[in-house]
């Protein structure tokens, strides 16, 4: 069941992919109730986030961060601080969406600390670059600026393509 469980995520993953983001919701949920079925802390974690980023992606904001909630609680329950700081970090974002800057700062502080302690490099310029994008919308672009000037040092090292997207905001900016 752990196999057929992981195989049906990784067919939600495959069709997320793809861009059929209904048909991954459909694997993503069949994953969560194997995950549940067999006890599997970290598979319905995973599962979780996955279908709160699917349904952040279908535009339902609310919902996705009730996934993302569910998440967070597994992740802290588990020890999984990297799953922990993917959690925090999508719920920053979501945050951001719903034009509350103030608590998507506060929950990207909290996933920055985590992708430091990890090494996760990937994750620290997401963060920054979220946090950077929530002090724009408060109207303080000299810290946005600051904020995604980091970030982008990390993009540039790692030779992640989202560099290009924040040199933009830099120039534009």
């Amino acid at each position: 069941r752990r196999g057929q469980g992981g195989a049906l995520g990784n067919l939600g993953s495959a069709y997320y992919s793809l861009g059929d983001v209904r048909k991954a919701i459909e694997f993503y949920e069949q994953r969560i109730e194997i995950a549940r079925e067999i006890d599997d802390r970290r598979g319905q974690g995973s599962a979780l986030g996955n279908l709160g980023v699917a349904y952040n992606d279908l535009g339902d904001v609310r919902k996705a961060i009730g996934f993302y909630e569910q998440q967070l609680v597994i992740t802290r329950e588990i020890g999984d601080r990297v799953g922990e700081g993917r959690a925090l970090g999508n719920l920053g974002r979501s945050y951001i969406e719903l034009d509350e800057p103030q608590k998507a700062i506060e929950l990207c502080m909290q996933g920055l600390v985590i992708a430091r302690e990890t090494g996760a490099k990937r994750s620290e310029a997401y963060r920054l670059r979220d946090m950077g994008t929530a002090y724009e919308k408060l109207g303080d672009l000299d810290r946005a600026k600051e904020l995604w000037r980091a970030a982008l040092e990390i993009y540039e090292a790692i030779q992640d393509p989202n560099a290009e997207r924040v040199r933009g905001w830099l120039a534009n900016g």
